[in-house]
């Protein structure tokens, strides 16, 4: 599963996010983008998809892309090998430390609109009363009793408030339990909650190792503040230009949209 030998190559993996990165609003890859990657991967550079989402909301994409690496998925809580459909790790939430984390947050703002992503390759995606379904675009379940969430393990629990804004949600989450989960922004309406000290970063090493590489090799692409640990943890990190401002201000490099070809801009200067 190694890289090709990248004597001179700039950088020998490309991490990129897929919602508001890599995917444009309509879920596809540009011409533009699409070539971009592919002179890199000629030229000896490893590609990474590393998402928010849980692998059974990201396999058909990948699929339809005809991508068949590795992805890192659930904010870095798995490692999915696309062209096997296999999964190599997964980490869980402490679902007892899940409700005490819920119980804190909603002490301060009050009751909260919630969804929830279980474990595995199947794993559905709960989601309750009033909860607002990013883009309506991803499949989900329907539950009523909050008690349902906690029936089988679960990646990542997304909350939303009825009056607060996603930056103040996620304030407030983490100052109320930041010492028991972590809390993050991954999009407009999610704010998840993730098993402590797990980022986009913690997955993105586990998969980099696999393919014998490391920060030093690595130039990242995203949007959203989920993706500030995964710039942390690679030599560059560039922001698109529809970012957040959040991770412009950390980023390396600012680029164009996801509409406009932002990643492209930066490879075919990097690679030709």
């Amino acid at each position: 599963m190694s890289p090709p030998s990248a004597a001179g190559v700039p950088y020998r993996l490309i991490a990129t996010d897929l919602d508001g990165t890599l995917l444009r609003r309509d879920e596809t890859v540009s011409w533009r983008d699409r070539d971009a990657l592919a002179a890199a991967a000629a030229a000896g550079a490893a590609h990474i998809v590393v998402t928010g989402r849980a692998v059974p909301w990201v396999r058909h994409v990948l699929d339809d892309l005809d991508y068949n690496g590795l992805a890192v998925c659930g904010q870095g809580a798995q490692v999915y090998h696309a062209g096997e459909h296999r999964l190599l790790t997964s980490v869980t939430l402490d679902r007892q430390v899940a409700g005490l984390a819920l119980a804190k947050i909603e002490a301060e703002t009050g009751p909260l609109l919630l969804a929830a992503s279980r474990d595995g390759l199947d794993g559905e995606v709960l989601v309750g009363p009033g909860y607002r379904e990013p883009g309506g675009m991803l499949p989900s379940v329907a539950f009523r009793d909050p008690e349902e969430i906690w029936a089988a393990p679960l990646n990542k629990i997304y909350i939303q408030h009825p009056r607060l804004d996603d930056d103040q949600l996620a304030a407030a989450a983490l100052a109320a339990a930041g010492g028991l989960v972590g809390v993050t922004m991954a999009g407009p309406g999610t704010v998840e909650l993730l098993p402590l000290g797990l980022t986009k970063a913690t997955g993105l090493s586990l998969a980099a190792r696999r393919l014998g590489l490391g920060p030093a090799d690595t130039i990242a692409f995203g949007d959203m503040p989920n993706d500030i640990p995964m710039f942390d943890w690679a030599a560059h990190g560039v922001a698109m230009g529809n970012a957040h401002h959040q991770l412009k201000a950390v980023a390396d490099e600012i680029t164009g949209s996801q509409e406009e070809h932002g990643i492209a801009v930066v490879l075919e200067r990097l690679y030709g």
